[in-house]
C-alpha cells in the first residue's frame, strides 16, 4: 500500500473528524484542492437499500444547473436519418451496424451512449462490453430515446446519470474545484434532492446513512444531510 504524500497529510490535518454544514464542507474540499490541475469535487452517498433486491436499486439521472465542468464524448446509435440527426445535434460519435461492431470490439472513445429504441435489439448483445463499465443505454436514465437533439443538448450540459452500487452507494461528480462554493452547493442539493425523489420502493428504515464528498486529491469531508436537506432549493 503506497503511503500518502506529505501534501495529503497536511490537508488530513487540517479536515477534522465532525460533520459539516454544506458550505462550510464545500469551502474545505476547495481549500484542500491543492492539486496542479482542476480538481473534480465528488459526493459518495451511502444509502440504507440493498440492490440486489430490484425493489431497492437506485438508477436516474440528475440536471446540475451549474453543469460538471466536464466535456462529456457521447456516442449515438441510431439508423438512417437519426445518425445524421445525432451528429448535427453535437455527438461525438454516430453510426448504426459500424459503430456498434466497433463497440463489440472494445474500442470505447466516449462516456456516454444513447441508443435509439429501435436499436436497442443490437445494442442488447453489447451487455458484456457496456455492463460493466455503465455505460449501457436505459430508458429510465434517459439514454433509450427519438429525441436524440434534445438527449445530446442535455447531457452536454450536464445532466448525469448515475446509480447506487452493490453496497448502495452512490458515487457523482458534481463540479470543479474552480466552481463557486454557491455553485457547487447548489448542484449538491439538486443531487440531494434527486437522489430524495427517486427513493427505492423497498427501502427499509433510515434512507441516507452518511454523504461525504471530496475533491479528487484531497481528503473526504462528511456533510450533514439534514442541513442540506433543510435549505431551500434555488428555482
Amino acid at each position: 500500500m503506497s503511503k500518502p504524500s506529505k501534501r495529503f497529510d497536511s490537508l488530513v490535518k487540517k479536515t477534522e473528524e465532525r460533520v459539516y454544514q454544506p458550505l462550510e464542507a464545500i469551502q474545505l474540499v476547495k481549500e484542500n484542492a491543492t492539486a496542479k490541475f482542476d480538481e473534480t469535487i465528488e459526493a459518495h452517498a451511502r444509502l440504507g437499500i440493498d440492490p440486489k433486491y430490484t425493489d431497492q436499486q437506485l438508477r436516474t439521472t440528475v440536471a446540475l444547473p451549474k453543469g460538471t465542468g466536464q466535456k462529456v464524448r457521447i456516442a449515438v446509435i441510431a439508423k438512417g436519418e437519426k445518425v445524421s440527426e445525432a451528429k448535427a445535434a453535437g455527438a461525438d460519435l454516430a453510426g448504426e451496424d459500424e459503430l456498434v461492431d466497433s463497440i463489440a470490439k472494445g474500442q470505447m472513445e466516449f462516456d456516454l451512449l444513447i441508443a435509439t429504441p429501435d436499436m436497442m435489439p443490437k445494442v442488447a448483445k453489447l451487455g458484456r462490453v457496456l455492463g460493466p463499465r455503465g455505460l449501457m443505454p436505459n430508458p429510465k436514465a434517459g439514454t433509450v430515446t427519438i429525441d436524440l437533439a434534445a438527449a445530446i443538448k442535455e447531457f452536454k450540459a450536464g445532466k448525469l446519470e448515475f446509480r447506487a452500487d452493490r453496497a448502495g452507494i452512490v458515487h457523482v461528480r458534481f463540479g470543479k474545484a474552480s466552481f463557486g462554493a454557491e455553485d457547487l452547493l447548489e448542484n449538491l442539493k439538486i443531487l440531494q434532492a434527486t437522489i430524495d425523489r427517486n427513493k427505492p420502493s423497498g427501502a427499509k428504515g433510515r434512507y441516507w446513512k452518511s454523504l461525504y464528498i471530496t475533491s479528487t486529491m484531497g481528503p473526504s469531508v462528511e456533510v450533514d444531510v439534514n442541513a442540506l436537506q433543510d435549505m431551500q432549493q434555488e428555482g
